[in-house]
């Protein structure tokens, strides 16, 4: 099939080049000169402008957008939107809040467009492995698309889990999970650190991966971080949230639904972030003025 591509970072730059490995027509954009050239050298076609990239596409047409969610989606469609016509298809395959999703396909069906929401998840491991696809939007829509979504994925890799927001909404709860394993597995790990063994992490972490009920993918990758870095002494704690782990929590918020580990493991990052906690400053200095417990001075 053809379609475009906006946006090549390392997503949309490696799905692009899995594209192309599989037969498909892609047309590739980006801000950057450098990462178009990238993209021509793996079997993408570039375009320098949104103008010429628009052009280079067959009516109807399908563009794929890798851009950052929020106002950076908003604005690539703004400027899309002269240069395109009716039947054409926008995907949003960032991370973006469904119910911005929402939005943006009610607004494109007014305009006789169609717009598709897919989560995506594989990381910079999807070139090779595949991406998993959590897919929102009209059925017929989805179906049309399903030759690119089957040179993306593995086997049984994408799923068309219902309406327009439904993708986006899968992979927010997605993501919530994920943050509450990562917390899991680093808590666990930095208790074996602690220990009073001289214990080789990297071998518990493959240990762990034969048929343990906690082996899975992460521990894999923990075994390979350990593998490269014992003691991980070149990493500082400092943990970013992609932003959907905080759209979980207000769900959860929204809905009334209890959710504490996915809330703590979110509120762990915020921690982590942190170089002297004033918080813990306090606690130090009442500790102090009630019970005369020692305090350690800057």
């Amino acid at each position: 099939m053809e379609l475009g591509m906006i946006g090549l970072g390392r997503m949309g730059a490696n799905m692009t080049e899995r594209l192309a490995r599989g037969g498909h027509r892609v047309i590739s954009y980006d801000r950057s000169a450098e990462a178009i050239q990238r993209a021509v050298d793996i079997g993408g076609i570039g375009a320098h402008s949104l103008s010429d990239f628009v052009k280079q596409l067959t009516p109807p047409r399908i563009i794929w957008m890798m851009v950052p969610s929020g106002a950076p989606v908003d604005q690539t469609i703004e400027q899309l939107l002269p240069n395109l016509s009716q039947g054409d298809i926008l995907i949003d395959g960032g991370n973006s809040n469904y119910k911005d999703s929402m939005r943006r396909a009610e607004m494109l069906q007014g305009l006789g467009m169609h717009f598709v929401d897919v989560g995506t998840s594989g990381g910079v491991w999807g070139l090779e492995i595949g991406y998993c696809m959590m897919i929102g939007g009209e059925k017929a829509v989805v179906d049309r698309l399903e030759p690119i979504f089957k040179t993306l994925a593995p086997p049984d890799g994408y799923l068309h889990v219902g309406p327009n927001g439904a993708g986006h909404f899968v992979k927010m709860i997605h993501n919530g999970i994920e943050y509450g394993m990562l917390q899991a597995y680093g808590e666990g790990f930095e208790l074996l650190n602690a220990s009073r063994f001289e214990l080789d992490l990297g071998k518990i972490a493959h240990l762990w991966n034969q048929g343990s009920v906690v082996r899975s993918w992460l521990l894999e990758l923990v075994e390979s971080a350990l593998q490269k870095d014992p003691r991980l002494a070149g990493i500082k704690g400092y943990v970013e949230d992609s932003g959907l782990g905080r759209l979980t929590v207000e769900e959860a918020i929204e809905k009334g639904v209890p959710a504490p580990v996915l809330t703590l493991s979110l509120f762990a990052r915020f921690a982590s972030r942190q170089q002297d906690s004033f918080a813990a400053k306090l606690v130090a200095a009442l500790r102090n003025e009630f019970g005369g417990h020692a305090v350690k001075k800057e």
